[in-house]
Parts: C-alpha cells; sequence; structure tokens
C-alpha cells in the first residue's frame, strides 16, 4: 500500500494568486538543493560498498550509511533464501534480537514479502495500521509506525528488502523513498558482487582442499612405488648383476675362450649394473630415502649432487640450522619444490655455477636456488601450454602456496636466475605455545 503526503488545498472562495518570481526561484533553488542533496547520498552509499567484499560487511556498512543519511535509528536488511523463497533478516539495527529472528517472510507473505515479490517500493505512515502487515504482534512490541520497504536488485533480479521505520508516523516522505530506491539499486550491486566473491572463495578453497587431496594421494604413490622398487626391482637387477659376475669369474676359472661369449657376457654384465644404476636414481626421484630419515636439507643436498654434478656445475650450499624441523609435509613441499627448480637449472639453464639456500628469517623460511646461466624472460612463462610446458612449475608453486607460503623467480637473458620460496613458520610457533603451555 503506496501513501503520499498531499499538500493543503486552499479555500474555494478565495482567489488564486500566480507564484512570484521570487517564489519561482526559491522552488527552483530547493529542487537543485534536494537533487544535489541526493546525489552526495548515493555517492557516499556508493563509496562505503564499492570496494567491499565480504557479504556481512556491505549489509552492515550499507545499512548504517543509510540510517545516516535518514538520520533513522531502526531498520535492517532482509535477504532472500533461494532454496525456501524466505526473507529473513541478515542485519538489523534499532530492532530487538527476537524480532530479527521471528520475522521471517514467505514471498508475498507481509509488506516486505510484497515487496520482495512484486519489486515495487512501499512506503506506509502507520505500519501498525496496516492490516496486511505479517506479525502485527512483533510490530507492536517494537512500536514501530513508519515504515519504508525497498527491493534489493541486481540486474532486475531481486535479492532481498531493505526497511527503515520509525517510532512515529509521518516521518517519511516520497522523496526519501525515491532516495532509498536509489540507494536500494546499488546496494543490491554490491551484494551481488559479495555474493559471487564468496563463491569465487568457496570455490578456491574447495580447490585447494582438493589439490591438498590430490598432492598427498600422489606422495603416497611415490612413496609406494619406490618402496617397490627397492623392495623389488632394485634387489632383483642386483642379484642379476652379481649372477653376471659370477658367470664371467666362472668362465675365466674353466679357461673359456670363447671371445664373443664372453663380450656377450660381460655386456650383460654391464647393462645390468646400468639398469640397476637408473633404477636407485628413480627411487631417489620418486622419494628419497634421505628425506624421511635425515630430513629435507639433507635430501636437497644428494638430489642436487646427483643432478647438477655430472653436468660439471658447482654447487655452494648455505644451510642454517632452525630451532624446530619442520613437520613432514613442508620437508615434502620444499623437496618437491628445490626438486622441479634444481631440474630446470639441470635441463635448460647451461650453467657452471648454482647456490643453494635455505635460512629462517623473522617468522618465514627462505628456500633460494639460483645459477649463472642464460636466464629466460619470465613473462613468457604465464601458464601451462599444450606442449606440457609450464606444469612443472605450476605444480611446485601449487605445493608451496598449499603450505601457506609463496614463490617468486626472478630471471633476465644472459643474467642467470633465482627461485626463491618463502614458508610461514608456523610449526616453530606452535612448539613454542605447547611448551608455554606446559611449563606452567
Amino acid at each position: 500500500m503506496e501513501t503520499e503526503n498531499k499538500a493543503a488545498m486552499p479555500p474555494a472562495n478565495e482567489p488564486k494568486l500566480a507564484p512570484s518570481m521570487h517564489q519561482r526561484k526559491s522552488k527552483t533553488s530547493n529542487r537543485a538543493y534536494e537533487f544535489i542533496k541526493d546525489l552526495v547520498s548515493l555517492s557516499r552509499v556508493s563509496a562505503a560498498v564499492s570496494s567491499l567484499t565480504d557479504l556481512e560487511t556491505v549489509l552492515r556498512v550499507g545499512l548504517n550509511s543509510v540510517l545516516s543519511i535518514m538520520n533513522g535509528e531502526v531498520g535492517g536488511i532482509m535477504l532472500i533464501d533461494e532454496e525456501t523463497k524466505t526473507l529473513s533478516y541478515r542485519v538489523y539495527h534499532g530492532l530487538s534480537d527476537r524480532y530479527a529472528a521471528e520475522m521471517r517472510l514467505r514471498l508475498g507473505e507481509g509488506i516486505a514479502g510484497k515487496v520482495a515479490q512484486s519489486g515495487r517500493s512501499t512506503l506506509l505512515e502507520d505500519i501498525s495500521l496496516e492490516p496486511e502487515a505479517a506479525r502485527l504482534d512483533l510490530i507492536s512490541t517494537e512500536d514501530l509506525r513508519a515504515f519504508i520497504s525497498i527491493p534489493l536488485r541486481a540486474r532486475e533480479h531481486i535479492l532481498g528488502v531493505m526497511n527503515v521505520a520509525s517510532h512515529t508516523p509521518r516521518r517519511f516522505t516520497r522523496e526519501d523513498l525515491h532516495l532509498l530506491g536509489s540507494i536500494g539499486d546499488q546496494l543490491g550491486i554490491a551484494i551481488e558482487h559479495a555474493e559471487l566473491y564468496e563463491q569465487l572463495r568457496k570455490g578456491r578453497e574447495r580447490y585447494r582442499q582438493l589439490a591438498h587431496q590430490l598432492l598427498i594421494a600422489e606422495e603416497e604413490e611415490r612413496r609406494r612405488i619406490a618402496r617397490e622398487l627397492h623392495d623389488e626391482t632394485s634387489q632383483t637387477m642386483a642379484g642379476l648383476a652379481l649372477n653376471l659376475q659370477t658367470l664371467l669369474d666362472m668362465a675365466d676359472m674353466l679357461g673359456i675362450q670363447d671371445a664373443e661369449f664372453k663380450s656377450r657376457l660381460k655386456r650383460a654384465h654391464s647393462l645390468a649394473i646400468q639398469t640397476g644404476t637408473e633404477v636407485s636414481r628413480l627411487i631417489v626421484n620418486l622419494r628419497p630415502g634421505l628425506l624421511d630419515t635425515l630430513g629435507v636439507i639433507a635430501a636437497i643436498r644428494q638430489y642436487a649432487e646427483s643432478s647438477l654434478t655430472p653436468l660439471n656445475i658447482n654447487i655452494s650450499f648455505e644451510f642454517e640450522e632452525m630451532r624446530s624441523p619442520p613437520p613432514p609435509e613442508v620437508e615434502v613441499g620444499l623437496f618437491r619444490w628445490a626438486q622441479q627448480a634444481i631440474g630446470n637449472i639441470a635441463q635448460h639453464s647451461q650453467a657452471k655455477n648454482a647456490t643453494i639456500s635455505m635460512r629462517p628469517e623473522g617468522n618465514e623460511l627462505v628456500l633460494s636456488i639460483s645459477d649463472d646461466g642464460k636466464g629466460f624472460d619470465v613473462s613468457q612463462i604465464t601458464g601451462i601450454e599444450p606442449t606440457g610446458r609450464g606444469a612443472g612449475l605450476f605444480g611446485a608453486k601449487e605445493r608451496v602456496r598449499l603450505l601457506g607460503g609463496e614463490c617468486s623467480i626472478q630471471s633476465q637473458l644472459g643474467q642467470g636466475t633465482t627461485a626463491t620460496a618463502r614458508i610461514p613458520i608456523i610449526w616453530g610457533m606452535t612448539n613454542a605455545k605447547d611448551k608455554s603451555i606446559n611449563s606452567r
């Protein structure tokens, strides 16, 4: 039910006088002032909510801005639950908790429900006298009188309503209704953006959880394959090499002079040793034993030496001891990241020297790997290419992100490359808290 305030009409027998020039100018000035005032109000609300992404904050700031503009003391924002098609208060001011909790409306029910259903604003002089109002008992308890309800919409989709009320009748005007309607459209867009941002945040969180589970599964599979290679394939190859060596010794003892036979036997023995060495290298790549026994520093050192020393790349190590060792998942993540960086040096850098350092800096553990190779243009690596280029780098970065850290790569053509990973030392802080608690 929409109402409007009507101006008093002059008596029928009183002649109507044309407004003077001064009166016309005064009315024009008043309209201009009101227009500028409305623009300022809209600008205030827009500035308050445009940069916000948290839904509760958007609603709270939007409501407070509106109440400040209207000099109001009572109001609230109700949002639509798309599954149940009901309205309920998300934020409110000047209303009791009981009113906000119990005032749940179906679309089309009560004043706010009708506004949400029709998309048309409503102004009431006294809602306590409105027969179509829902829960008149709650309205009476709150002593609500003048009442404005406007839809909050974004691209013709109604998201909820904003209600502004007072404890006295006839407080609001149609100008207030129009101003609030414009503000409602702005709030609707801000609410939609906040909801989309929340969906994006939840999607990212689900992605992180899924990626974490996949990495755990990958690591467990690596561990299983490495164990089977060590317990079965590696032992078999070692036995084969030993047997071939025994055959060679027997051939010498028996005085066999067949050169071709002995040559083939030696080649088979050499191939068995070579295959065994390759299997051992695969085991180290899959899951180095030092990672589980001596920790990440020893594992990185072993992998770097086995990968770079055969290429005549000099390696410098700069490791600083930590107060408390990282937990296993952090050690695995750091090793895999270092494995990728060291692999890139071996495959692409054409470097002569490499430096690997790991040290605590404040509340972070910093792992840095640099080389003096040919370098590259970092800006060209923007994602995973169809050829697979960039997949390893992406996976290494993702491991660091899952540990709450960040990594960066600095490189220029002809000036080498430096890759850095920073991990927050939360395990040390946790241990310190536990010791503090136990010492009390």
